[in-house]
Protein backbone atom coordinates (compact mmCIF):
# COMPACT_ATOMS: atom_id res chain seq x y z
CA UNK A 1 0.00 0.00 0.00
CA UNK A 2 2.92 2.25 1.16
CA UNK A 3 4.41 1.55 -2.45
CA UNK A 4 1.09 2.48 -4.23
CA UNK A 5 0.89 5.65 -2.53
CA UNK A 6 4.21 6.50 -2.93
CA UNK A 7 4.00 5.87 -6.40
CA UNK A 8 0.54 7.93 -7.08
CA UNK A 9 1.85 11.01 -5.26
CA UNK A 10 5.02 10.80 -7.63
CA UNK A 11 2.84 10.94 -10.68
CA UNK A 12 0.41 13.33 -9.19
CA UNK A 13 3.10 15.52 -8.27
CA UNK A 14 5.03 15.61 -11.54
CA UNK A 15 1.76 16.33 -13.15
CA UNK A 16 0.80 19.03 -11.15
CA UNK A 17 4.10 20.33 -11.11
CA UNK A 18 4.04 20.73 -15.16
CA UNK A 19 0.54 22.06 -15.14
CA UNK A 20 1.20 24.75 -12.08
CA UNK A 21 4.29 25.64 -14.54
CA UNK A 22 2.20 26.31 -17.09
CA UNK A 23 -0.51 27.72 -15.84
CA UNK A 24 1.55 30.12 -13.01
CA UNK A 25 1.90 32.93 -15.11
CA UNK A 26 -2.14 33.14 -15.19
CA UNK A 27 -2.82 31.99 -11.73
CA UNK A 28 -2.71 34.10 -8.84
CA UNK A 29 -0.15 34.21 -6.40
CA UNK A 30 -2.15 32.44 -3.53
CA UNK A 31 -2.77 29.63 -5.94
CA UNK A 32 0.69 29.12 -6.56
CA UNK A 33 1.68 29.22 -2.94
CA UNK A 34 -1.29 26.11 -2.22
CA UNK A 35 -0.23 24.37 -5.50
CA UNK A 36 3.67 24.80 -4.49
CA UNK A 37 2.66 23.72 -0.71
CA UNK A 38 0.99 20.42 -2.09
CA UNK A 39 4.35 19.55 -5.09
CA UNK A 40 6.36 20.29 -1.61
CA UNK A 41 4.19 17.55 0.70
CA UNK A 42 4.02 15.22 -2.13
CA UNK A 43 7.96 15.11 -2.32
CA UNK A 44 8.20 14.38 1.20
CA UNK A 45 5.52 11.89 0.30
CA UNK A 46 7.58 10.14 -2.17
CA UNK A 47 11.04 10.37 -0.18
CA UNK A 48 9.27 8.61 3.06
CA UNK A 49 7.23 5.62 0.51
CA UNK A 50 8.58 5.78 -2.90
CA UNK A 51 12.08 5.46 -2.86
CA UNK A 52 13.74 1.95 -0.59
CA UNK A 53 17.24 0.94 -0.30
CA UNK A 54 18.29 -0.40 -3.18
CA UNK A 55 16.53 2.18 -5.30
CA UNK A 56 18.65 4.74 -3.07
CA UNK A 57 21.81 5.12 -4.95
CA UNK A 58 20.41 6.03 -8.02
CA UNK A 59 17.41 8.03 -7.29
CA UNK A 60 19.77 10.46 -5.60
CA UNK A 61 22.77 10.79 -8.51
CA UNK A 62 19.55 11.16 -10.40
CA UNK A 63 18.36 13.49 -8.40
CA UNK A 64 20.86 15.89 -7.66
CA UNK A 65 21.14 15.70 -11.60
CA UNK A 66 17.57 17.04 -12.01
CA UNK A 67 18.35 19.60 -9.13
CA UNK A 68 21.10 21.11 -11.00
CA UNK A 69 19.80 21.72 -14.20
CA UNK A 70 16.48 22.72 -12.94
CA UNK A 71 17.86 25.64 -10.70
CA UNK A 72 19.98 26.31 -13.56
CA UNK A 73 17.07 26.83 -15.79
CA UNK A 74 14.73 28.05 -13.37
CA UNK A 75 17.61 30.82 -12.77
CA UNK A 76 18.49 31.44 -16.80
CA UNK A 77 18.12 34.89 -17.29
CA UNK A 78 17.97 34.20 -21.23
CA UNK A 79 14.82 32.61 -20.78
CA UNK A 80 12.75 35.74 -20.00
CA UNK A 81 14.14 36.68 -22.98
CA UNK A 82 12.56 33.44 -24.74
CA UNK A 83 9.53 35.41 -26.13
CA UNK A 84 6.81 32.80 -25.58
CA UNK A 85 7.61 29.86 -24.09
CA UNK A 86 9.96 31.27 -21.40
CA UNK A 87 8.04 31.88 -18.29
CA UNK A 88 6.37 28.34 -18.75
CA UNK A 89 9.84 26.87 -18.86
CA UNK A 90 10.67 29.09 -15.84
CA UNK A 91 7.45 28.30 -14.16
CA UNK A 92 7.92 24.20 -14.21
CA UNK A 93 11.65 24.12 -13.59
CA UNK A 94 10.66 26.01 -10.21
CA UNK A 95 7.62 23.25 -9.68
CA UNK A 96 9.93 20.57 -10.37
CA UNK A 97 12.29 22.03 -7.84
CA UNK A 98 9.36 22.09 -5.24
CA UNK A 99 8.93 18.47 -5.65
CA UNK A 100 12.14 16.89 -6.19
CA UNK A 101 14.34 19.02 -3.47
CA UNK A 102 12.05 17.52 -0.33
CA UNK A 103 11.87 14.21 -2.16
CA UNK A 104 15.85 14.11 -1.89
CA UNK A 105 16.58 15.17 1.54
CA UNK A 106 14.23 12.93 2.84
CA UNK A 107 15.84 9.76 1.35
CA UNK A 108 19.43 11.43 1.66
CA UNK A 109 18.75 11.76 5.65
CA UNK A 110 17.21 7.90 5.24
CA UNK A 111 20.32 6.73 3.78
CA UNK A 112 22.85 8.86 5.88
CA UNK A 113 20.39 7.00 8.89
CA UNK A 114 21.16 3.71 7.25
CA UNK A 115 24.77 4.23 7.01
CA UNK A 116 24.81 5.43 10.60
CA UNK A 117 23.26 2.12 11.63
CA UNK A 118 25.75 -0.28 9.87
CA UNK A 119 28.71 2.00 11.37
CA UNK A 120 27.83 2.58 14.59
CA UNK A 121 25.57 -0.90 15.28
CA UNK A 122 22.59 1.50 16.37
Amino acid sequence: MEKKLGSYSFIVGVIVAIVLGVASPQLGVQAVTWLTSLLIVAGLVIGFLNVTGKETKEFLMVSVALVIVAFAGKDLVSLENVEIIGNYLQGIFQSVLAIVIPATIVVALKDIWELAKEGQGL
